[in-house]
């Protein structure tokens, strides 16, 4: 579970500030994808970044787990982030030299102190993702040799390797074609329930909102419901 409790951020101006978000409170739950939309500027990255704990609301709370993430120190913040948030950038940011399987094993080996054994568990997961995702054949493919789709999911997979309890997406549809960003939208759906993981996601897109649990709209940094969606589990 992940909740933004009245959170407020504001932007130095000049002399003045601008609000980006504005006592906006949202709550991602498990097994369901969140739909977050909006016109350009309205304050749907920042509400993102928030939720990342990337940066600190000026008041309010961001819970992720059960942990009051503004009360943690930015080493810890950092811990949270790597263990229980996986993040879906609207870029895939693949490493050009790696094949699919090495990006998530570079992600497996990161974050330090885990035992051998959690590494190793880590790497133990790198092929069910990739087949999750439907590139179990493609896993020695560089990303030089898959369509945008197969980067895109293969980022997605690598968001999960620490199974973390929030995903959070960013625009998975804005550089593939109507066709691909419905397989990355099903796909999404499909693990958020197969992994109980709470999905926030970005988008402009709304040819795809089916596919969401729950749409909220952010205007001028302020939220609200527009639709829940009751699915058949």
């Amino acid at each position: 579970m992940i909740l933004l409790d009245d959170v407020t951020l504001t932007y130095p101006d000049g002399d003045a500030r601008v609000t980006a978000v504005d006592h906006v409170t949202l709550e991602g739950r498990p097994g369901l994808v969140t739909g977050i939309t909006g016109p350009s500027g309205s304050g749907k990255s920042s509400l993102l970044a928030l939720a990342a704990t990337l940066i600190r609301p000026d008041s309010g709370r961001v819970i992720v787990d059960g942990t009051d993430a503004t009360a943690l120190t930015r080493a810890e913040a950092t811990a949270l982030r790597r263990e229980r948030i996986g993040i879906v950038f609207q870029q895939p940011q693949l490493l050009p030299a790696l094949t699919a399987r090495e990006q998530l094993r570079v992600m497996g080996e990161l974050g330090g102190r885990g035992s051998r054994a959690r590494r190793a568990a880590v790497r133990s997961r790198v092929d069910e993702l990739l087949d999750a995702v439907g590139l179990g054949d493609q896993a020695d493919r560089r990303p030089a040799q898959l369509s945008g789709g197969q980067r895109q999911r293969v980022a997605i997979a690598r968001a999960l390797v620490h199974e973390p309890r929030v995903l959070l997406v960013d625009e998975p549809t804005s550089a593939l074609d109507r066709e691909r960003g419905a397989a990355i939208m099903d796909l999404l759906s499909r693990l958020t329930r197969e992994r109980d993981t709470a999905t926030l996601l970005v988008t402009h897109d709304l040819v795809h909102s089916d596919t969401l649990d729950e749409t909220v709209e952010v205007i001028d940094g302020r939220a609200r419901v527009r639709e829940i969606t009751t699915r058949t589990r």
